[in-house]
């Protein structure tokens, strides 16, 4: 068997299925845009400038990165008020009933540290 056929019977021949949701049948397609996941990035890269190009505020270790990026989405998530929202996404999605302030990450952060 040659092996692009050999490929074609494995992997099929139609899109790739990334293993999320089919938003495509049944579900509201006039919400799917990469305009989300663009702004997305935009956020992160002015937020963290670990993720733009030619800075020294890069991480030289996976593990550094990690955390970095965590402690951006913690913070863009639970502490800062969003203009269209008027509150944190954690309250919005009803994650959380109330904004939280950087003593209550700090607070997080230390109570972790303590299990490890």
């Amino acid at each position: 068997m040659p092996a692009s056929n050999a490929l074609t019977e494995t992997l099929g021949s139609g899109p790739a299925n990334c293993g999320g949701p089919d938003l495509t049948r049944g579900g509201e397609t006039k919400h799917i845009s990469t305009s989300y996941a663009e702004r997305n990035n935009l956020n992160v890269r002015m937020h963290s400038r670990r993720m733009t190009r030619l800075t020294n505020g890069f991480s030289k270790k996976l593990t550094n990165h990690r955390h970095a990026m965590a402690l951006h989405f913690l913070y863009y998530n639970f502490v800062r008020i969003h203009q269209t929202l008027k509150m944190s996404p954690a309250m919005a999605a009803g994650v959380s009933k109330r904004l939280w302030e950087m003593k209550d990450v700090v607070d997080m952060l230390e109570a972790w540290e303590a299990t490890q």
